[in-house]
């Protein structure tokens, strides 16, 4: 898994990607992974990063679905 892997796109779509890629925030994340035959065929897409109030918005509701889990566990024995 650590060799070099070609990627299948024409250069003008390497060179799209790599333009965006250079933009802040964004990244290449892959989206699906798939066998066909012999080869790995990976989908992938540019996304953008979550900024710190959104983090922490899911970071509390993480926290509240635990505590909720919690208590009904409790409630249960």
């Amino acid at each position: 898994p650590l060799r070099v892997r070609k990627l299948l796109l024409h250069r003008y779509e390497i060179n799209k990607i790599e333009g965006k890629l250079k933009e802040k925030g964004l990244t290449l994340v892959p989206l699906k992974v798939y066998f066909k035959d012999s080869l790995v065929k990976v989908e992938v897409g540019l996304a953008r990063g979550k900024k710190l109030y959104d983090k922490r918005q899911d970071i509390a509701k993480k926290d509240q679905r635990r505590e909720a889990e919690r208590n009904f566990k409790v409630k249960n024995l």
